[in-house]
């Protein structure tokens, strides 16, 4: 028998691309759930806003992600697409936390570089990120 899957999310909360609701998305606050961020798993669902991270590496990660990098108030300042075990965000003036999602995710979700991104939280309105 082969080893199980492991799909991070989807979160409890909702990402907004411009005002508009685009995805789930989890977020990592503290340290050990920052520097976990998707190790471990086969996939993730929705996305993953990692605070107080202005870069990361894909060391450990067993699949393609996308990775935008965002200065304190959700603007995107760089969106790529990162590989397995090689890819890394260079840290950027201003940045102040990372979004991860699937590889793909952000095109298709319509981020690109100068969208403002924010969090909503299931049960309200935008969260104070």
């Amino acid at each position: 028998m082969g080893r199980s899957r492991h799909t991070f999310g989807p979160g409890p909360n909702t990402l907004l691309c411009d005002g508009l609701p685009v995805a789930a998305v989890a977020l990592a606050e503290d340290a050990p759930a920052r520097a976990k961020g998707l190790l471990g798993t086969d996939a993730v669902e929705g996305a993953l806003w990692i605070t107080r991270c202005p870069s990361v590496h894909m060391m450990g990660m067993r699949y393609p992600i996308d990775a935008a990098t965002l200065d304190r108030d959700g603007r995107v300042l760089a969106v790529q697409t990162l590989r397995p075990w090689l890819g890394l965000t260079w840290p950027r003036r201003g940045a102040a936390a990372t979004l991860e999602a699937a590889a793909g995710s952000m095109r298709d979700w319509g981020i690109t570089v100068g969208s403002v991104l924010a969090v909503a939280a299931t049960a309200g309105g935008p969260s104070e990120l």
